[in-house]
């Protein structure tokens, strides 16, 4: 059955068992929950392993740290003793953070990857040339910690996560073992579905994480269709791990439809980056509140069932907690100030990603079509500005551009230029349109940008870096044209 939910994960390391010195204090203990408590979040998501352990004392694994020992690294060694830390003190790691969860009225899940098992055979791992869940052995023992969490501890829902490969693990099948094993997988989630729905002290809600597109599932071994079908799964959530870079145009209205279609909720993830360190002269920065409004509002518009995120700048201050209570309900972004961005190809995960638009090339006489969405409403009376900014790098400003909206030239708009980074001012330029006369539509855009010429003695293409729009709002509206 449907249900809405506002999901924020934390995965154990990062912002926790890594950061606090041993021996951890209970008011520390809590952290992951307290910094979340009062917003509009009502499911606290934990990723309770890594590939080697798990984050709290397994009997069917080992924990994580189990095997590092002498530690080698000031993070393992504090995770190790965060835990042991309160294990001598008659408390498990991870019911710590489920009462805690439940004493402030959330729901707490458990977040399983799948392609690793710590305390396996090695050789078992695809990573290093084994077959995975081709060994029986090995979805033996993911489903008996699958069984553990669910039986003996007081989850409110179980999460598998098969999204964090590449990046975060490797994937369950060879490639060349999909086409024959990829019912497997779905046999294995059916026996987790079970495992879920047969809970000895009430049934519990069962989710994936997977891929955004049907092609990247597929090509994996993951059949999400008959998982559906068959009702298999209560949740999806679409996201590729590796890529930490928010995509407002993430491209999941199949898997919206196909989940409605059997009541199966959709929970669309909001990423936490609007830049990272893989290109020249950037490092990585935290995609802004307005950034994520725009995601949000794109994603309601798609009629997903809730959001879900993590990641956000740390320690969680107001802005991060007025975030995470804007983005639970959908009128709370319809008119808040938006910031959307076009996603850019991914270095991270080259070879395992859909399309992204951008960079894109454009030589003399030739043109680039650029499509997006936005929700926003141009006739709104309180949207006070649009803007829209292309980032081109190789630019001059001799180029002749022309430059369309939905098929309207944007020539007559008022326009702005400045160089697009302080670090090389030299290598591009930043076009800033202010929208008055040709505003953008809610829903579907195409932006075309071609470029007519350039000076005689330059035939050097250009490359469309960026594209943004930002939409504000105000109380008392805009004004039509340049008079009051």
């Amino acid at each position: 059955m449907r249900r809405r939910r506002t999901i924020y994960f934390n995965d154990a390391r990062h912002y926790y068992l890594f950061v606090f010195e041993p021996p951890i204090r209970m008011e520390e203990a809590w952290v992951p929950i307290d910094e979340i408590a009062g917003t509009a979040v009502d499911t606290f998501s934990y990723g309770v392993s890594r590939g080697d352990g798990l984050f709290y004392p397994s009997k069917q694994g080992i924990m994580f740290g189990d095997d590092l020992q002498p530690f080698q690294h000031a993070h393992e060694f504090r995770s190790w003793k965060n835990m042991q830390s309160l294990i001598a003190r008659g408390l498990d790691p991870l019911q710590v953070l489920i009462d805690r969860s439940h004493h402030k009225g959330l729901e707490f899940f458990a977040s399983l990857r799948l392609g690793n098992y710590g305390g396996m055979n090695p050789d078992h791992s695809v990573a290093n040339g084994g077959r995975g869940f081709v060994h029986n052995e090995v979805r033996e023992h993911q489903l008996a910690i699958i069984e553990e969490l669910v039986e003996d501890y007081e989850i409110d829902g179980l999460e598998l996560d098969f999204a964090a490969a590449p990046g975060g693990s490797p994937f369950w099948l060879q490639k060349e073992d999909v086409p024959e094993y990829s019912s497997l997988i779905t046999e294995f989630i059916s026996k987790a579905a079970d495992i879920a729905g047969s809970r000895s002290n009430g049934e519990i809600p069962l989710g994936a994480r997977i891929y955004p597109t049907e092609s990247l599932n597929t090509e994996t071994g993951l059949e999400i269709r008959t998982w559906l079908e068959r009702g298999l799964m209560d949740f999806v959530v679409p996201l590729i791990y590796a890529d930490f870079i928010l995509d407002a145009n993430m491209p999941i209205e199949w898997l919206v439809e196909a989940a409605h279609q059997n009541d199966i909720s959709v929970y669309a993830m909001l990423q936490p980056y609007c830049r990272d360190e893989s290109r020249r002269f950037y490092s990585v920065q935290n995609a802004s509140n307005q950034q994520m409004a725009a995601a949000a509002a794109n994603f309601w518009q798609m009629d997903v069932d809730g959001l879900y995120t993590w990641f956000l700048s740390w320690p969680l201050g107001d802005p991060e907690r007025r975030l995470l209570t804007d983005i639970g309900d959908p009128d709370n972004v319809q008119e808040a100030d938006k910031h959307y961005f076009l996603r850019r190809s991914s270095e991270g995960v080259k070879g395992h990603e859909y399309p992204a638009i951008l960079p894109v090339d454009i030589t003399p006489g030739s043109n680039a079509v650029l499509p997006f969405v936005i929700a926003d409403d141009a006739t709104n009376p309180r949207l006070t500005e649009t803007i829209l900014r292309l980032g081109v790098t190789n630019l001059i400003s001799g180029d002749s551009l022309a430059i369309t909206l939905n098929g309207q030239s944007l020539e007559q708009e008022s326009w702005k230029r400045e160089f697009i980074r302080n670090r090389d001012p030299y290598a591009g330029q930043w076009l800033e349109i202010d929208l008055r006369k040709v505003r953008p539509a809610k829903g579907s855009n195409v932006l075309e940008v071609k470029l007519e010429g350039r000076p005689e003695g330059f035939a050097g293409k250009i490359t469309v870096e960026e594209v943004e729009v930002l939409v504000r709002y105000g109380v008392y509206g805009g004004v039509e044209g340049d008079q009051l």
